[in-house]
Parts: structure tokens; C-alpha cells; sequence
């Protein structure tokens, strides 16, 4: 957006909307909160007055050493609490999965089950994507995972569970949850979702 098209009241941020074109009819707010397990976060949100565009989108304000939690899932662990945070990863190596940030990645609050629902979920949606030109092989191993979870929860097999965040602003609150700082040669492999440039690579 450009300064000349913004304009400034209070806390409240006016601008062209990018969807119909309005002039200064969108409204762009932004606060600043304290959120348990994720510290101080930006809440921004917009909405357009004329064609009621709107998005919303939360930044954590903090950044701390990147880290790694581990933790063996069973039946046992569904209610263990899992705060991930925007630039999180969260992945089930077992079963090949992964779900990396991107632009539009949100932090949550949720638990062990509430996770494994997540994957399955996706794994459906994958499917159904794929439609008629999904091959036996790759939907096997689709319906295979989904039921690999849905074991997990029944409390007949265990995996493992791995949360990554080069910013520190994630946790597996568990007693049993395997907690180790990753090096900056580790944390630079992971995905943010946030635009960065290298300074190195500009001089």
C-alpha cells in the first residue's frame, strides 16, 4: 500500500481497499495483547466498509532461543497441551508428516488430539483434492496414515511427535516432552512464513 493512500485516525489505520477499489474505505486496526504461552502478540484486522472484505492476522512480538520439543504419543498424551505459535513446525516422522508456515500460518492452542485431528483432516482433504486422478498406491498409504492416527487414539499404537520453532514462541507442555535448543545452522533450515532478506547477500 502506498503512504499517499493511507491516511490515520487514532489507532485506526484508513486505506484503499485492494478488493473493490474503495477509496479509504478500509479499516485497518491494530492492538497489542498478552496471550499465555505465546507472550505479547500484534492483532491486526481489516475490513472494508463498501464490500466487507476482511482478514485478520496475529504477529507474536517476542522472539527466544529456537527450540525443539519431542515427545512419545500414545492414548495416554491426547490432552497434553500444545501451543504452537505461527512460525512452528509440526511433524509425525513415523508417518511423513509435516506442516511447515506460510504466509498466512496462524498460532493455536490446542492439545495431542486436537493435533492428530489437523493431520487426519488434511490427509481427507488431500484425498478428496486428488478426486478420480488419485492413484491406488497413493491413496493406500493416505487411508493408511488416517488409520495409523485413529489407532494412536484408540490407544493401540504410538508415534512420535516433534515441534520445531526457530523463535522459541512454541511449547509441548508435558512432563515427558523432550525440550533441546536448536543450533542456528538448525534453526535457519526451518520455514518462518515471514518474508526475510539475507543483509550478506546485498552488500
Amino acid at each position: 500500500m502506498s503512504n499517499d493512500n493511507i491516511t490515520f485516525n487514532n489507532e485506526i489505520m484508513y486505506s484503499d481497499c485492494p478488493v473493490c477499489g474503495g477509496e479509504k474505505t478500509l479499516e485497518v486496526s491494530n492492538r497489542t495483547d498478552n496471550i499465555p504461552y505465546f507472550g505479547d502478540i500484534l492483532e491486526t484486522a481489516v475490513l472494508c466498509k463498501n464490500c466487507g472484505y476482511q482478514s485478520s492476522d496475529s504477529i507474536s512480538l517476542e522472539q527466544n532461543d529456537p527450540v525443539r520439543f519431542t515427545l512419545k504419543i500414545d492414548s495416554s498424551k491426547l490432552n497434553s497441551r500444545v501451543a504452537k505459535s505461527q512460525t512452528a513446525t509440526v511433524t509425525i516422522p513415523d508417518l511423513g508428516l509435516k506442516v511447515e508456515p506460510g504466509p498466512k500460518s496462524q498460532g493455536y492452542v490446542s492439545n495431542v488430539e486436537g493435533i492428530l485431528n489437523r493431520f487426519e483432516s488434511a490427509v481427507v482433504r488431500a484425498i478428496k483434492l486428488e478426486g478420480d486422478e488419485i492413484t491406488p498406491d497413493v491413496r493406500e498409504n493416505a487411508l493408511n496414515i488416517i488409520d495409523y492416527l485413529a489407532r494412536i487414539k484408540m490407544g493401540e499404537l504410538s508415534t512420535t511427535l516433534i515441534l520445531e520453532d526457530p523463535f522459541g514462541n512454541s511449547v509441548i507442555d508435558d512432563d515427558d516432552a523432550e525440550k533441546e535448543l536448536l543450533t542456528q545452522e538448525e534453526a535457519d533450515k526451518l520455514q518462518t512464513g515471514f518474508t526475510t532478506i539475507d543483509q550478506s547477500e546485498m552488500e
